[in-house]
């Protein structure tokens, strides 16, 4: 099984002399993807993001799945993956019995150095809720923010019914580089967000509610024509995506505070 490696510790190889200069250009040479038939494996993803691929589980025949999560286990040590069902972690346990399972976030991960990573974690990214069933798509952000390396903090069912839960924790989501606003219904919880802070407010509409909030629809609607400024808007249930992008946000801000 390989190991994750960026450019920069090739390059801090080849100048400590552990590995060679031929050594170094046949590994920066690799073919950018592993060919599955299948699948092409975008290896060096991460070489040009920061972020490396990331499995979305949902509709994957079952022995691509597995073959994707052995494949990118042997390249990189660690696999990460969204959307994916109790059926289907069983089958990858199967194959990589240390695979890990979240059946809120339905987030199917394999992560090595849990404590050293928790202890590596930069910044401050707030996860907020409009209420509980707001959770599992918050979920999905939160531990997408934390793999790739943010420290999150949960504010969960502070949505404005109740108005005073969330001018409780206040303080928190001000000093967050970015907060991550998850409501469903009207989807009203990112503006009142985005009039309290200065920092960007990512907002994730959710398909909660009855059936005028059309799946979702009228939360979106609602984001989108938020009168508060500083407000990107993802798509609807989309946790991962603004999980991503609150991370990015996150490691610009801790780079400028440099």
């Amino acid at each position: 099984m390989e190991r994750k490696t960026d450019m920069r510790d090739i390059l801090e190889k080849v100048q400590k002399g552990e590995i060679s200069v031929e050594k170094a250009e046949q590994y920066l040479r690799r073919q950018p993807f592993e060919e599955m038939g299948f699948a092409k494996l975008d290896t060096h993803r991460e070489l040009r993001s920061g972020f490396p691929e990331v499995i979305y589980c949902a509709g994957k025949p079952d022995e691509y799945l597995v073959s994707i999560y052995q494949k990118m286990y042997e390249k990189d040590g660690e696999v990460f993956g969204t959307r994916a069902t109790a059926a289907q972690y069983e089958l990858v346990r199967r194959a990589l019995p240390q695979v890990q399972y979240d059946s809120v976030s339905k987030i199917l991960k394999v992560e090595e150095n849990l404590e050293e990573k928790a202890a590596k974690r930069i910044g401050k990214i707030a996860v907020c809720t409009a209420g509980t069933a707001d959770i599992p798509v918050a979920e999905e952000a939160a531990q997408t923010a934390e793999y790739f390396g943010s420290c999150v903090m949960r504010v969960y069912d502070v949505g404005v019914s109740g108005l005073h839960r969330l001018l409780a924790h206040t303080e928190t989501i001000q000093e967050a580089n970015c907060v991550v606003a998850v409501a469903g219904m009207e989807g009203a919880l990112a503006s009142v967000i985005g009039g309290l802070v200065s920092n960007p407010v990512i907002a994730v509409p959710t398909s909660v509610g009855y059936g005028a909030s059309m799946h979702g629809l009228s939360a979106l609607l609602t984001m989108i024509n938020s009168c508060a400024n500083g407000i990107a808007v993802v798509n609807i249930d989309n946790g991962y995506g603004a999980g991503y992008m609150a991370t990015q946000i996150n490691r610009l801000a801790e780079r400028q505070n440099v």
